[in-house]
């Protein structure tokens, strides 16, 4: 696992390609995300801890800190909160959260275990996209949903 600030910016899983602006409002803490898609449709979340933030479950996702760019910040959170090792794909979406403005990633899992989630989750689920919306039910995850299809039809 990365180390410092550089190394997590030089880590394995980046994708170049044209990203839109990002402009985080003021009062939003810049975060990043991921949508972690398996290649038979299921899709990675995780129970944060005590339900944290009114969430019984969502995508891995977490303040930008030190300098760390936003890929990389995404493809920390899927490791620390999932257990994952991550390979991002591409843009799903920027979200307007209760004190962040984040940026999500689509990825696919190249490696991990969920077992070695941390402290922040108490689960990781698999939930096949015809189930998601039982899992996703806080109202910051919806607009999530609606980008997913789009993006990434079933």
């Amino acid at each position: 696992m990365p180390a410092s600030a550089d190394e997590w910016n030089a880590v394995e899983g980046q994708c170049a390609f044209d990203e839109p602006p990002f402009l985080a409002p003021s009062g939003k803490m810049p975060a990043a995300g991921v949508v972690i898609l398996e290649a038979d449709g299921r899709v990675w979340l995780v129970a944060p801890s005590n339900a944290f933030g009114g969430y019984t479950a969502t995508f891995p996702k977490g303040r930008i800190e030190n300098d760390v760019n936003r890929q990389a910040t995404a493809i920390r959170e899927a490791y620390e909160e999932a257990g994952l090792k991550v390979k991002i794909t591409g843009f799903l979406a920027d979200s307007n959260r209760t004190q962040s403005y984040t940026r999500y990633y689509l990825a696919e899992r190249t490696g991990g275990n969920p077992a070695a989630m941390g402290w922040e989750s108490q689960a990781v689920h698999l939930v096949p996209r015809s189930l998601l919306a039982n899992f996703l039910t806080h109202a910051n995850d919806l607009p999530l949903l609606k980008a997913l299809d789009k993006a990434s039809p079933r």
